[in-house]
C-alpha cells in the first residue's frame, strides 16, 4: 500500500509511504532537507511501522514543535488506519 501526507510546519512538502502489511518498504520525502530526509527513511526501512512512530514522536526541529520525523510519525499512524 502506499500512502501520500500532506506535513504541516515543516520544510518538506509531502510525505510518501510504501507498506508491506506494516513493515515499512519505502519512504519518500519531497522537499525538506534532502539529506536528512533520505538518511531518516533509509534508517527506517524494513522497521514495524508502530515502531518507527514511538521513535520519531515529539522532535523538534528548531523550536518549531515539530519536524521532518515528528510529521513522518503523524503520517505512518494514518497510514495503518487503512490497513
Amino acid at each position: 500500500m502506499t500512502y501520500t501526507y500532506t506535513p504541516h510546519g515543516v520544510c518538506a512538502r509531502q510525505i510518501e509511504i510504501e507498506l508491506e502489511d506494516t513493515t515499512i518498504k519505502n519512504i519518500k520525502f519531497v522537499g525538506g532537507c534532502a539529506g536528512n530526509t533520505q538518511g531518516v527513511a533509509s534508517l527506517l526501512v524494513g522497521m514495524d511501522a508502530e515502531d518507527a512512530i514511538k521513535r520519531l514522536r515529539g522532535i523538534d526541529c528548531g523550536g518549531r514543535g515539530t519536524s521532518c520525523p515528528d510529521q513522518l510519525s503523524y503520517a505512518l499512524e494514518e497510514a495503518l488506519e487503512y490497513i
